[in-house]
């Protein structure tokens, strides 16, 4: 039985593992605090410095955690441990599309050389390299744009009251729904693969404007969307982080990532993938 481990059970990591558990993988995940988690059927979670066991009988690793100011904490405390592993044969990290750095709206793929226009993409680049100089196993980057899916939508903020309309003309973000991240991870499990380096680029087939996207999910939900902002009189309450977003523009083709993964996005556009999260949260009783 092939054996997966997750370091990370958060957003991405969870979905990650439960499809994987799904698809006959025995599965343990890491947890900073594995205490706070409920049980998981079929998912083992274990503490995060207490992986060196699972390490060594892994086939399959994916790193979900962001790289800090000390590089990547994965690598920091297990990077001996990874390379040594003789039962491993696939490592999957996930990084960002923000590597692409900002393109005045062109069009990035998976063989654009990364142009890190901050610390944060500077630190995943570096992270990038790292986990690709892992010798004698197949390396698969995962370049994520903007995640999203259920309890992490422009749903929510439009019940909290804190969504806003933002409009900046030509500017256009690229989303991938929590769904197609497993599904994309676990397609590059199951192919046949040599050792060396794979670049994806997980990101939607529409990149779009992020008014857009409130215009459209206040629709589904059946409330009026919060009136227009233009971006230079929102831009001085943004966070820090939130001005790195919008100081970037780029689209991320994904054509070659589809064709090489032998798959096709379940949510192509955040019109789909917000209809998807609106019937499942109104299955739960949550909406």
């Amino acid at each position: 039985m092939p054996n997966l481990l997750v370091f990370g059970f958060g957003y991405s990591g969870r979905a990650i593992a439960l499809a994987a558990r799904d698809a006959g993988f025995q599965v343990t995940a890491t947890s900073r605090r594995p205490a706070t988690h409920a049980q998981v059927p079929g998912v083992t979670i274990i503490a995060f410095d207490a992986a060196a066991n699972a390490i060594a009988s892994a086939t399959h690793i994916v790193a979900t955690a962001a790289p800090d100011d000390h590089g990547d904490p994965v690598l920091a405390l297990y990077a001996s441990q990874i390379t040594n592993a003789k039962n491993l044969a696939w490592v999957g990290y996930l990084s960002t599309t923000g590597v692409y750095g900002n393109r005045n709206g062109g069009w990035v793929d998976e063989d654009t050389p990364p142009a890190p226009q901050s610390p944060r993409a500077e630190r995943r680049v570096a992270a990038e390299v790292a986990w690709s100089e892992i010798p004698n196993r197949t390396i698969d980057i995962f370049r994520l744009a903007g995640i999203y899916g259920p309890g992490r939508s422009m749903f929510d903020d439009l019940r909290e009251g804190t969504a806003r309309r933002v409009v900046k003309p030509g500017h256009l973000f690229g989303r991938i729904h929590r769904d197609d991240i497993s599904q994309g991870v676990l397609a590059a499990m199951h192919r046949a693969a040599p050792h060396g380096v794979s670049i994806f680029n997980f990101s939607d087939d529409e990149p779009a404007a992020s008014a857009d996207v409130v215009i459209e999910a206040a629709a589904l939900l059946g409330v009026a969307p919060p009136l227009p902002v233009a971006f230079t009189d929102a831009q001085p309450m943004m966070s820090p982080m939130a001005r790195s977003f919008w100081a970037e523009n780029r689209r991320v083709a994904n054509q070659k990532t589809k064709a090489a993964l032998g798959i096709n996005w379940k949510y192509p556009t955040y019109r789909e993938g917000l209809r998807a999260i609106l019937i499942e949260e109104r299955g739960k009783g949550s909406a």
